[in-house]
């Protein structure tokens, strides 16, 4: 019997005692829901969430520095363009390589960029033919003027030297020719980031001392070979149209063709010549002669 009893009371120790522990289990063990660990769950995630939202970013300013990266080095990457003409002392064009197609002309258009040169760069680029563009000082001085020589250079076109002023080079001291020129070269390359490799002088005069400035500049001069719209009688597009053409000038003492393979063409920044030109192209083509590109010309 008292052996009994004391088992009886043992049982209901233990019993006692793992209810106790059970309780303590809740309270402070690890089933318990604690107001603490879930702001600390909530820490972990943010923090988390934080780490990958930055390695995105992180990714993202990486991909993005790497395309401007090689949209700088396309830029900056130099294409080579092997020549293919040649300049002559008559300031004709002659293929370098005598397979070469002899039937080109060269078109050249002085006094850019006062009115209507924007205007030819796009009605040339329309009609897939390349230009010089030479270009006076005087209308490149204000800002319209620079964003039009942006335009014409940045439509592909190359941009002549024909000096600041468009003086009669004759009639200046070697210190003013100098002037001239190189003060054009600095201006120019200033708004286009190229110096000019060509140099007409006005009126066609040349001297002794633009010609070795022009070969200080590595630049090249040129005259031409034709060219009608500051003769009054050439003054408008259908007259202008046929002499471009044919070469004749019979109003100004040109009754014979001056149209030849590498001829290079005069032109001039005017209403009429703007006008003239979409049937002068056409024209020239109709009898075989294409457009040399400049830039093929060493």
């Amino acid at each position: 019997m008292k052996k009994s009893v004391i088992l009886f009371f043992v049982a209901i120790f233990f019993l006692l005692s793992t209810a106790c522990a059970e309780g303590d289990k809740n309270v402070n063990g690890e089933n318990e829901y604690d107001p603490k660990d879930a702001v600390v769950d909530e820490i972990e995630e943010g923090i988390s969430v934080d780490e990958e939202s930055s390695r995105e970013e992180k990714q993202a300013e990486l991909v993005e520095d790497e395309n401007e990266q090689q949209e700088e080095d396309k830029q900056e990457e130099e294409v080579v363009v092997s020549p293919s003409y040649a300049l002559q002392t008559n300031e004709t064009v002659k293929p370098i390589d005598e397979k070469g197609n002899k039937n080109v002309v060269l078109l050249t258009i002085d006094d850019a960029p006062e009115h209507y040169s924007v205007d030819m760069a796009k009605l040339l680029k329309e009609k897939e033919v390349n230009a010089i563009f030479f270009v006076n000082g005087h209308f490149i001085m204000d800002e319209t003027g620079r964003e039009k020589l942006q335009v014409i250079y940045d439509l592909g076109f190359e941009i002549g030297n024909h000096t600041m002023t468009h003086p009669n080079l004759r009639d200046l001291s070697e210190e003013e020719q100098r002037k001239e020129i190189v003060e054009l070269n600095d201006l120019i390359e200033d708004i286009i980031g190229e110096r000019p490799r060509f140099f007409r002088a006005p009126f066609g005069v040349n001297t002794e001392v633009s010609r070795q400035v022009v070969l200080e500049e590595n630049m090249q001069w040129m005259n031409w070979t034709y060219g009608y719209d500051y003769f009054q009688p050439y003054m408008n597009a259908e007259a202008l149209t046929e002499a471009m053409v044919t070469g004749k000038g019979p109003e100004v003492d040109v009754p014979y063709s001056l149209l030849k393979p590498g001829a290079n063409l005069l032109m001039h920044d005017r209403k009429w010549t703007l006008e003239a030109m979409p049937d002068i192209i056409t024209g020239l083509r109709e009898k075989g002669y294409e457009f040399v590109d400049p830039k093929l010309i060493e």
